[in-house]
């Protein structure tokens, strides 16, 4: 089973900060308002902290998690994503996300093949969690749809990028 040892610190920083790009990459789709931002943060995080209590979780999603809740684990992240996320605009996020993530499964892939399924789905389920998280195109609380079209899109270019 892989570890934080498995990778290179660069390969390392990029699982790392990998469900953060999962769920920044669905936000993007369809932005939702600040209301709407925050219930879909708080599913990624919420993602995170079951699977910090899930006994079936693999060892290597445990890992991103226990590095993820520390400090330096987090400052990392916000390293990480300020360098990858530099002077993008509000177009550019789906497409630089989608890239983190076909680094993510590369990486994967090439240094971890036992644990990449698994971790996938992990992103996958993140990503779901968060395209669920607020209703797109409503008012008030009142109408429009638990996934968007545009949510729809990314959530189906998430899984054909971690599954290419």
């Amino acid at each position: 089973m892989a570890d934080k040892q498995s990778f290179t610190q660069d390969e390392w920083i990029t699982i790392l900060m990998s469900p953060t790009i999962a769920g920044m990459a669905i936000t993007a789709a369809d932005p939702s308002g600040l209301w709407g931002m925050l219930k879909e943060s708080f599913a990624s995080g919420t993602a995170l902290a079951t699977a910090k209590s899930d006994p079936n979780a693999s060892p290597l999603v445990k890992a991103v998690v226990t590095d993820f809740e520390s400090a330096d684990g987090r400052g990392e992240i916000i390293e990480a994503l300020k360098a990858r996320f530099a002077g993008a605009t509000p177009d550019d996020i789906v497409p630089k996300a989608l890239s983190v993530l076909a680094d993510v499964a590369r990486i994967l892939d090439t240094k971890a093949p036992e644990d990449a399924a698994a971790f996938k789905a992990w992103l996958e389920e993140i990503s779901l969690k968060v395209a669920e998280a607020s209703k797109e195109g409503g008012f008030l609380g009142f109408g429009g749809v638990r996934v968007s079209d545009a949510e729809k899109a990314t959530l189906a270019d998430i899984q054909k990028t971690l599954s290419a």
